[in-house]
């Protein structure tokens, strides 16, 4: 029960409250004054409706896309972990511990990077970059020394450079959004199209009985703002606010590469 309120009220906030209150009372002012209109309904749909529907089918699907390379970077650095462990007859334990720190350290900063604001980006993209030159120098270094053939070392590194061309795909995600005067198109008319159809809901109203004349401008702000709101919390996957965002389990996927649990990730 708890988890439905939380979820409503990251849709439903203090702007819906305020843009219904005021529709309410751009309603109440015009049935006083009786000044009423017919307005066309086919205004919202094209104004308000059809952007905000573009834009949140844009935002799942880069938050779709944001999630296909996630989940190859966590292969790859699974694979590169079990090459570490698993394709070296004898591995030293001293280096597949080393990995798993490596692993940890990378995963950790990306997380940070993802999660952090923007103004932060090229700090700890720096750091995501060091960790890539560990993962390469640890392939050059320790596999090769512990008797890795060549051809095996390739393939590690075919591992490594794919895992980065995933990180550069999320981290465009991360930086570029749906088109910006678009979504300050639909917010724009989001925020005043309640307001300015109280002729309307006033004309309405005298179908109706007494106190429901309100209850269209409410539903319609409920409405309209809801889907701005879903469309926010879509926009960016990885802020950890909105219900649908990236989770990122550092502590679990380490876990996992020994398969020490069985929790999925």
């Amino acid at each position: 029960m708890k988890l439905n309120i939380k979820r409503f009220l990251l849709i439903v906030n203090l702007q819906t409250v305020i843009i219904s209150g005021l529709a309410v009372i751009s309603t109440a002012i015009c049935i006083h004054y009786k000044y009423e209109a017919e307005f066309p309904l086919t205004l919202v749909a094209t104004s308000i409706i059809f952007p905000i529907v573009f834009s949140i089918g844009g935002a799942y699907n880069r938050r779709e896309a944001a999630l296909r390379e996630y989940a190859a970077i966590k292969g790859y650095l699974r694979a590169i972990y079990f090459v570490s462990r698993d394709w070296i007859e004898n591995p030293k334990p001293e280096n597949v511990t080393k990995m798993s720190t490596l692993i940890f350290d990378f995963f950790n900063n990306f997380r940070i990077l993802f999660t952090d604001p923007k103004s932060n980006l090229i700090e700890n993209e720096k750091k995501v970059y060091d960790n890539f030159s560990d993962f390469s120098l640890y392939i050059k270094h320790e596999l090769r020394e512990e008797g890795l053939s060549a051809g095996e070392c390739s393939r590690t590194n075919q591992y490594l450079q794919k895992m980065m061309v995933s990180f550069e795909s999320i981290k465009h995600i991360y930086q570029y959004r749906t088109p910006r005067t678009l979504r300050a198109f639909s917010s724009l008319f989001i925020k005043i199209l309640p307001i300015i159809y109280g002729p309307y809901f006033a004309f309405k109203a005298e179908e109706m009985s007494w106190g429901l004349e309100f209850v269209i401008p409410i539903l319609l702000t409920m409405i309209l703002v809801s889907l701005e709101n879903i469309q926010e919390h879509l926009e960016n996957p990885f802020d950890q606010i909105g219900e649908d965002d990236i989770k990122f389990n550092v502590e679990k996927f380490i876990e996992r590469l020994n398969h020490t649990t069985g929790d999925a990730d």
